[in-house]
């Protein structure tokens, strides 16, 4: 066994953590990229995040955590809104948010949370979390967002970087399998070197190592109330990523460290995160899928990976690069990653196996899908409630008001 601490396991060890972290590279830095904040904190913050989920859960869940692609959207929103302190002040509660759900877990187990958070208002929500985005990810694609690149070019370069996102994704295999988005980028990467339309400037001026720009968080109402309500669909992905990691290494980490250690982790690690200038932190689907392709199921794997995204945070050159990517080549990513948080959505509803033309079904799925992708908005000024945060609080509220469907309807 390589839990041994023997003296040939250090540089394995150290190989496979480092494979873990390379895995879950392309999605942690996306999330920074696309919503404007550091590449180089969040590389920090997914680190400390995942040395504060492992201290929570004394080192027996074999995950990584980073940049969680649910609060694409919010923290979209919320920047253009309310600007980044604000965001990352509402950030924190919603990690909060984790971390009062875990104490409940605690205290009443989680049947009230199925009762509360049903799949015909999970699903929905989820599917708005990717839909609300389309807009976004084809302005991107299409080079709306890019100066110096026509719309000619933008699409070669998307639609080249999707073409090979989707045949690793479907036909990789082995590491491949596992790396879609890293070798998607790549290609659009290098396509955009021979059109050469990437700018360079940023490398030239950056320093080789450097502290992270961190930006502390400032406190608002309304970004706070306009963040809350996002952490109720990761909370509830969060069961499944337990479920997931636990059927891959046959063990049941909902009783051992318990849900309501993992729930509070993962809080622990958002809240960490928001305070730092960081992107929410989650478990990683692809690093899971690492797991059971290696089985490297020692999670002491997962805290050197956490160390050396720390170590990678001060390499300001590496931030700089990151940066220098093309936008169109990260919208032809996001258009088959937006749809994909949709199909998870469709998914969760889907295996739940209920009637969705069942009239109360179709009134809670319909509403949240409307609301949440078609800009409905209740309030103004300060507090506006709309998007995501609309969607999920009404889709609550109608299945805790209307009344079950009785059999045989």
């Amino acid at each position: 066994m390589s839990n041994t601490a023997n003296p040939e396991s250090w540089p394995k060890t150290l190989l496979t953590g480092a494979q873990m972290l390379f895995v879950a590279f392309g999605a942690l830095v996306l999330v920074p990229l696309l919503t404007g904040l550091d590449p180089s904190v969040a590389l920090f913050t997914a680190g400390v995040g995942t040395l504060v989920f492992h201290g929570v859960t004394k080192q027996t869940v074999p995950v990584f955590l980073a940049s969680s692609f649910a609060f694409i959207a919010p923290i979209q929103g919320s920047i253009a809104s309310f600007g980044v302190p604000a965001t990352m002040g509402g950030l924190m509660a919603a990690g909060l948010v984790y971390v009062v759900i875990s104490q409940a877990v605690r205290l009443k187990g989680t049947a009230w949370l199925h009762r509360l958070l049903p799949p015909v208002v999970v699903g929905p929500v989820i599917m708005v979390i990717g839909l609300a985005l389309a807009p976004v990810a084809v302005s991107m694609a299409t080079g709306e967002t890019s100066d110096n690149i026509g719309y000619g070019q933008a699409l070669f370069l998307s639609m080249a970087s999707l073409l090979v996102t989707l045949v690793l994704a479907v036909f990789g295999r082995g590491i491949l399998r596992l790396v879609p988005i890293m070798g998607g980028i790549a290609t659009g990467y290098i396509l955009a070197l021979i059109m050469g339309v990437v700018d360079f400037s940023p490398v030239h001026n950056a320093a080789w190592v450097a502290l992270p720009s961190f930006t502390a968080p400032s406190f608002h109402w309304a970004a706070i109330l306009f963040m809350i309500p996002v952490a109720i669909a990761p909370a509830v992905e969060h069961i499944g990523d337990m479920v997931a990691i636990g059927s891959v290494t046959r063990k049941n980490y909902l009783e051992k460290p318990g849900l309501h250690r993992t729930l509070l982790g993962d809080g622990l690690a958002t809240t960490t995160a928001a305070l730092l200038g960081g992107p929410p932190n989650t478990t990683y689907s692809e690093v899971t899928g690492a797991v059971t392709l290696t089985r490297a199921f020692n999670p002491r794997y997962m805290v050197v990976a956490a160390v050396i995204a720390i170590i990678l945070a001060f390499v300001a050159k590496l931030g700089a690069f990151l940066q220098t990517i093309p936008g169109p080549v990260m919208g032809g990513i996001m258009t088959l990653l937006f749809g994909s948080i949709a199909v998870v959505g469709m998914n969760t509803l889907v295996r739940a196996g209920q009637s969705l033309t069942a009239a109360r079904n179709l009134v809670v799925v319909s509403l949240i899908l409307v609301f949440g992708i078609g800009g409905m908005q209740f309030g103004g000024g300060q507090f506006t409630l709309q998007g995501v945060s609309l969607a999920a609080l009404v889709g609550i509220a109608l299945n805790w008001l209307l009344p079950a469907e009785k059999e045989g309807e």
